[in-house]
């Protein structure tokens, strides 16, 4: 009788132990869903992790970038001056683990796909510095399809953006744009190249917000382009603005402002980590 005492009391012990244990664990899990501890948070030490180490630009004892392209590569809208380009400049400079230089950006306001294309084709100075860069930042595509946009808003007329205005120009539009990097291809085959993808300026404009849809198609065609051929990155930008517009875009609502080229730049960093 006392043995049965001590066997069941023994299972009973055993069985609370058990179910403190999982309570517990079931605990611990629960916080760590609701409240989950960032790595640097674990351990502040941590280092960052260190930008353009990957790629192409593994094996490079420093990186060279060229930029080229239009308005955005130029940095309009940013009252500094600053622009994607030279915050990306900064910001490599502090996170890679070798030189960064910007031999030259050669990016020009208003620029089309097709008429870059023309330089490429006439300017030898510009295919040159392209040769000396193992990163190359391009942004084209935005006055392709935006500029009768642009130019009807500025004469009072919102209806530029309408998606038969847009579709239109698409087809037209990414066959510049494969020419363009085909091209670019040509020229510099070895470097990586990082294309800023399209965002729609005016989502905050009702009847201009359906523009967004060829924004998308584009971006997507444009990313089945890149991935012909190794090195080349895709940065999204358009979940940038569609919910913060009036946080970063300038004051003429086509161009980011400082803050909104940071948040590229950033993510053109992370692309490159």
């Amino acid at each position: 009788m006392n043995r049965s005492k001590s066997l069941w009391l023994a299972i009973s012990l055993t069985a609370l132990a058990a179910t403190i244990v999982l309570a517990g664990g079931f605990v611990y899990a629960l916080k760590d869903m609701l409240s989950p501890a960032s790595a640097a948070a674990v351990n502040p030490d941590l280092p960052a992790p260190a930008a353009a180490e990957g790629g192409a630009l593994a094996g490079a004892k420093e990186i060279k970038i060229a930029a080229l392209g239009d308005s955005l590569t130029k940095g309009a809208g940013d009252s500094t001056g600053d622009g994607y380009v030279k915050q990306t400049v900064a910001a490599l400079q502090q996170t890679a683990s070798k030189p960064v230089e910007l031999l030259n950006n050669m990016a020009l306001n208003g620029l089309r796909s097709d008429e870059l294309i023309r330089l490429l084709d006439t300017q030898e100075g510009m295919s040159y510095s392209l040769k000396q860069a193992n990163l190359i930042l391009l942004t084209i595509g935005g006055n392709d399809l935006f500029q009768t946009a642009v130019d009807e808003e500025e004469g009072g007329n919102a209806g530029g953006l309408s998606p038969g205005n847009v579709a239109a120009k698409l087809d037209d539009s990414l066959n510049n744009l494969k020419l363009l990097l085909d091209k670019l291809h040509a020229i510099n085959p070895d470097a990586t190249l990082v294309y800023v993808g399209l965002y729609n300026p005016f989502y905050d404009v009702e009847q201009l917000r359906s523009g967004s849809i060829q924004v998308q198609k584009w971006n997507a065609e444009a990313y089945a382009m890149l991935q012909q051929y190794p090195n080349r990155i895709l940065v999204p930008t358009f979940d940038l603005f569609e919910t913060n517009i009036g946080t970063y875009l300038s004051s003429d609502h086509f161009h980011p402002n400082h803050d909104g080229y940071a948040r590229i730049a950033e993510r053109i960093v992370q692309a490159l980590s």
